[in-house]
């Protein structure tokens, strides 16, 4: 029973460690846009 239980614990280890990359590339990707857009907006 107890080795049931420690599997489902990395398995959910795992889970966060892929959500906080996505989150971490969809940061990168909103500060990117933003920064592309004012720099479009100034050069327009």
């Amino acid at each position: 029973m107890k080795k049931e239980k420690e599997q489902p614990k990395k398995q959910h280890d795992i889970g966060d460690i892929l959500v906080k990359i996505m989150a971490g590339i969809l940061a990168v990707l909103m500060v990117a846009g933003t920064g592309f857009t004012l720099l479009y907006a100034l050069i327009g």
